[in-house]
């Protein structure tokens, strides 16, 4: 056949070409097969996202967020393969039947771990289906004793507990205040029941007259009703065990009431909402916190959480922050993200996080955890010490310490300065 050079393909052209000089052309490049994808390892955080103290439940889950994201940017491998460790977020509404039923769903999706809850009348409960299906569960907020008193492997919290917190911030009471009555409030949660009785028996053995007991519930709007039998008994302190969401309403309508005794709250009421919701009543009041406060967090934990949020956190972030580093820590050293492998790791952690160095006893509590008391100036909540090892330290000192190369000795119990409290205990007095 007769057919023009010109009309054969350049392939051809180029394969007549290399043929004539005796070269075979060259062959395909072998297919190169795609890297494995990584293996997901899921962890869940559970809190309330919604109603009256949603914005503690999202300031739990954005610490949570920031553990996982960045040992994700860091890069993990277990057993030679690469992961990807994946949160997975519920609203447990602060309520207990939610809570077990997203537990539940967190449980059907294969989560190898636990971070949450918020509230103790929430993380009891959910707790039970935990350690029935085998999953490590670690708190970073829960405080009443019973969740660690359940004799479960698996559950374990970070902050310290009520029994701890109770006797803490009564103790500063008795020793700045010095009330001989004290009017005792609770909203009959799990939390603020069990800590108002931590409260009232320390203050009862130190021979302070507690009068009866009143109650609201966790969604109390009007307090006057209560408030009004108590002004007609003139305390010289009140202390509610709930929180912010109610504790603020509580304390506004006091004042409008006329009542001048100082109040003191616990941990879910120790927030600069508080300023927001009682206005000027606010100022002066007393709370604790069961840890150390957020300013005292490491300044990488604070920074990294500013910068991604754009927000400073609120309360117990830290605290879940280190709770999913914790199970992190837990899985690598394990080399297995299987819970029956990794929990021997996690009952035996040492680590040092945002909140200091964490251990946990034979119950799942944290060793010798610091607890925090707070008063109310300008708008804020402000540290006046931290209380540990039963021994009080001004918050500055504190500070200075942690600083310092080599920590000094705590010194023994010296009460902290509380100027506008006493002003207000003086004033609750004429």
């Amino acid at each position: 056949m007769n057919i023009p050079i010109k009309a054969l393909s350049l392939s051809v052209v180029a394969a007549l070409t290399l043929m004539a000089c005796g070269k075979e052309p060259p062959p395909p490049p072998p297919a190169v097969a795609p890297p494995p994808p990584p293996v997901i390892i899921k962890i869940g955080h559970i809190g309330p996202l919604t109603g009256q103290i949603a914005h503690l439940g999202k300031d739990n889950e954005n610490g949570a967020r920031l553990a996982i994201d960045e040992a994700n940017a860091k890069g993990t491998e277990i057993g030679g393969k690469k992961v990807t460790f994946e949160m997975l977020a519920e609203d447990d509404q602060s309520d207990p039947k939610v809570g077990t039923t997203v537990a539940q769903k967190l449980i059907d999706a294969k989560v190898v771990g636990i971070v949450g809850h918020l509230n103790s009348g929430v993380s009891i409960p959910a707790s039970a289906l935990y350690e029935q299906a085998g999953i490590p569960m670690v708190s970073g907020s829960s405080t009443n004793p019973k969740l660690t008193e359940q004799g479960f492997k698996g559950t374990f919290r970070i902050v310290g507990r009520d029994d701890q917190q109770g006797p803490a911030v009564a103790n500063y009471l008795i020793e700045t205040l010095k009330p001989k009555k004290v009017a005792v409030i609770d909203d009959a949660t799990a939390y603020g029941e069990g800590l108002a009785n931590e409260v009232e028996n320390t203050l009862k053995a130190a021979g302070v007259k507690i009068l009866p007991r009143e109650k609201g519930t966790d969604k109390t709007a009007d307090w006057k009703a209560v408030l009004t039998k108590i002004k007609g008994k003139k305390p010289d302190a009140v202390f509610y065990g709930g929180m912010d969401a109610t504790g603020g309403p509580l304390l506004k309508q006091a004042r409008e009431l006329g009542i001048k005794a100082p109040f003191s709250f616990g941990d879910g009421a120790c927030t600069d909402k508080m300023a927001e919701l009682a206005g000027a009543a606010a100022d002066g009041l007393l709370c604790s916190q069961a840890g150390i406060p957020v300013q005292a967090a490491n300044r990488k934990f604070l920074d990294s959480y500013k910068a991604k949020f754009k927000i400073d956190p609120i309360l117990y972030s830290p605290f879940t922050y280190d709770a999913t580093n914790l199970l992190i820590e837990a899985i690598k050293k394990a080399g297995s993200s299987e819970p029956a492998k990794y929990l021997p790791e996690l009952a035996k952690s040492s680590y040092d996080g945002a909140t200091g160095h964490i251990e946990f006893d034979d119950k799942g509590d944290r060793k010798d955890a610091e607890m925090t008391i707070f008063t109310m100036m300008d708008g804020k909540i402000t540290p006046l010490a931290i209380v540990k090892s039963g021994k009080t330290i001004k918050f500055e000192d504190f500070i200075n310490q942690q600083a310092a190369p080599a920590p000094a000795a705590i010194p023994e119990a010296a009460p902290a300065a509380a100027p506008v409290a006493e002003k207000k205990a003086e004033e609750a007095k004429k």
